[in-house]
């Protein structure tokens, strides 16, 4: 990661759920390269975790690591608040962990769509809430990480892409409820190269990059810097909003035919 120019985070907490790997990973090490002291968030890979810390450090960042599943409400409570006892404060979440269930819709089961839902909407609404209540009064930034494919979908994403698009609903009505102190906005990624979308897929990077109108699939650092700006000062007059960083994707409408997809059915549930 190439260090920033401009430190935006300075003297800052931020909790980035999910972060023992790929987009957390990413994001947790790039909000530290902006001086943001981290809390990495881990719900079985406690290693992983220690690794994205590690990583951290040895950017002269600081960091703790905190085991949560953020699929239960009342760990998602105790997430943020043990973080507040063990660092003093809180300014910055990112909403990050998800899951995924990919196959057709009417094959989807009630483990697919519980074990979907309770993360990425569930476990956002709790962490938010949870941190809401401490930023409240000193004010603070919350930034969900939500998707391209709550605006343009593709096969196999029925419960992930309703998951999404609740989550940007439930951006704009936190933003509301909790201004004017605390901000809450979004980022919505478009295909986004990581460790289990390159399991799913072999060719993922081929596969999406061809329907991307900037000629490549994302990667955890192109995600930091718009991460980075919602945390911060400069987007003081931010909430609310929904920021997409895919690359034009969305913009140019396109997904892959459906014999580009190279996923396997035991590969459909992550």
């Amino acid at each position: 990661m190439t260090a920033p120019t401009q430190r935006l985070l300075d003297g800052k907490v931020a909790v980035v759920t999910g972060s023992s790997k790929g987009i957390g990973r990413g994001l947790a090490v790039g909000l530290a390269s902006h001086g943001a002291t981290v809390v990495v968030n881990y719900k079985n890979d406690r290693d992983g975790a220690e690794a994205t810390a590690e990583a951290i450090r040895d950017i002269s960042g600081e960091a703790i690591v905190i085991g949560a599943d953020i699929g239960s409400s009342s760990e998602a409570i105790r997430l943020v608040d043990e973080a507040v006892e063990q660092l003093g404060r809180l300014d910055v979440l990112v909403n990050n962990a998800g899951r995924s269930r990919f196959n057709w819709a009417l094959e989807m089961t009630d483990e697919d769509f519980d074990d979907v839902v309770d993360t990425n909407l569930r476990g956002t609404f709790f962490t938010s809430q949870a941190a809401a209540r401490h930023m409240r009064d000193a004010g603070g930034s919350i930034i969900n990480v939500s998707s391209c494919a709550a605006t343009l979908t593709a096969i196999y994403h029925s419960i992930y892409t309703m998951s999404k698009a609740a989550i940007e609903g439930l951006t704009k009505q936190l933003a509301l409820e909790w201004a004017p102190t605390v901000r809450v906005n979004a980022i919505a990624p478009g295909p986004t190269s990581v460790e289990r979308s390159r399991d799913y897929d072999p060719n993922f990077d081929e596969t999406w990059g061809s329907v991307v109108p900037l000629g490549r699939v994302a990667y955890p650092d192109d995600l930091v810097g718009p991460v980075a700006f919602l945390a911060s000062d400069l987007s003081r007059y931010v909430t609310g909003a929904v920021l997409h960083v895919d690359g034009g994707w969305t913009v140019q409408g396109k997904t892959p035919a459906m014999d580009d997809f190279d996923v396997s059915a035991d590969q459909k549930r992550g």
